[in-house]
């Protein structure tokens, strides 16, 4: 059963206005979230997906589980209460880079902070799509966005180093090239008890590549191939080699105190009192 998916199972077959562009990363990631529950055999009733703003926050939409979508940089926020509320589901939050580190960006550390069991799902396409094209946190340097004609001069968030930073207990990176991989570190965030943070690179060659040269969805893609290294890779590579690339993998993978069972085990040492 594992090994073949009816990809119609998971969807909402009412909900038929795709509005993502042609080429976009956003249905290879929902791919390989899908592929991982299937793999790990995990009904749609125990599954709750919450999304918030912007062209990830469709996902909500497509497919046929629990779903919430909110208001922008608000989904982890969501996702706390239905978690406290219902312990026993898979959370699991869809969000960009702009929704989760800059408009959402208190919630997502947070939760990170709090170990709570939340599926943290951050597609890094390093602007605002949905939105128009504003840069966003991870934005470039030098890369022309509506908000930055003349080329971006702010530092970038690491996202990696962020959740990890603030205490996200597995986190792991990788980009919409290598599906695989990425249904890999998304069924291990799921099966990880406590704050699990995914990034996936991935492209939008409508708001960002076409303003830098690159309108093709295959010319951004290389772009982000040409810049991204395996981990394993990057080990052996000088620090001066390193400049400018980005490190996929798995940084952190460790054990702490779960928020939602810290909660219930004061609420019951409190019984009687």
């Amino acid at each position: 059963m594992a090994g073949y998916i009816n990809y119609e199972y998971y969807l909402r077959q009412d909900y038929r206005n795709l509005q993502w562009c042609p080429g976009c990363g956003d249905g290879a990631i929902l791919q390989a979230f899908l592929r991982a529950v299937h793999e790990l055999e995990i009904s749609k009733d125990d599954v709750a997906v919450v999304s918030g703003i912007g062209c990830s926050g469709r996902i909500s939409g497509y497919i046929d589980f629990n779903t919430m979508h909110t208001t922008h940089g608000r989904p982890v926020a969501f996702a706390t209460g239905i978690k406290l509320a219902a312990p026993d589901k898979y959370v699991v939050v869809f969000g960009g880079d702009g929704d989760q580190t800059a408009i959402g960006g208190n919630h997502f550390i947070h939760a990170c902070r709090r170990n709570i069991d939340l599926t943290i799902i951050v597609i890094n396409n390093n602007v605002y799509g949905m939105t128009g094209g504003q840069y966003s946190p991870t934005t470039p340097n030098g890369f022309k966005t509506q908000t930055t004609p003349y080329g971006n001069y702010d530092n970038q968030f690491d996202i990696v180093k962020l959740a990890t930073g603030a205490g996200a207990t597995y986190v792991a990176r990788e980009t919409v090239l290598k599906p695989v991989i990425l249904t890999k570190y998304i069924k291990k965030a799921l099966q990880h008890k406590g704050c699990s943070v995914v990034e996936v690179i991935s492209n939008c060659h409508i708001n960002l590549g076409r303003r830098n040269k690159m309108k093709s969805p295959h010319a951004l893609l290389d772009w982000i191939k040409e810049h991204t290294v395996p981990m394993s890779k990057a080990k052996k590579m000088s620090e001066e080699e390193l400049v400018g690339k980005v490190v996929t993998g798995e940084f952190v993978e460790i054990d702490k105190p779960e928020f939602t069972e810290q909660y219930y085990k004061l609420c019951e040492s409190l019984k009687g009192e």
